[in-house]
């Protein structure tokens, strides 16, 4: 069954974004995801679990490849069952969950990808320069 009307169940639909390593790209981020949701008929709470999970991929990418000049890419695919959002940056360095204390403000973005998100990974781009790190969310139960 396709996701929307006229488009075959084969096909994906695909869309990218190259942002400046900016704290305003993060919000950027969620807004373009929303409205590309939107013109794809996705969810409300899938759109929503969705922009949350990119939230803390992009704050990661923010926060950790600094390198400078470098941007950004967030990347989304609509296929019939899954939607996929990655983000891509400048640091080679693969993210690894951790335990914060209960008094550290940070630590806790990839435990969340982890608990709502049905899949997730990161991985080394093949140019040798950056990481690609990336959730899958069901399009149905």
């Amino acid at each position: 069954m396709p996701v929307l009307p006229g488009v075959p169940a084969s096909a994906l639909l695909d869309i990218e974004w190259h942002l400046p390593r900016h704290a305003r790209s993060v919000g950027r981020a969620r807004t373009l995801l929303r409205e590309q949701a939107g013109s794809w008929g996705l969810p409300t709470p899938l759109t929503e679990a969705a922009e949350l999970l990119l939230s803390e991929l992009m704050t990661n990418a923010y926060w950790h490849a600094k390198v400078p000049g470098r941007e950004i890419w967030a990347r989304v695919v609509l296929s019939p069952d899954r939607l996929r959002v990655s983000v891509t940056d400048a640091s080679s360095e693969l993210p690894v969950p951790r335990d914060p204390s209960l008094d550290e403000e940070s630590g806790r973005g990839l435990a969340l990808v982890s608990a709502l998100a049905d899949d997730w990974g990161a991985e080394r781009r093949e140019c040798g320069v950056g990481k690609t790190v990336w959730f899958e969310l069901r399009l149905s139960p």
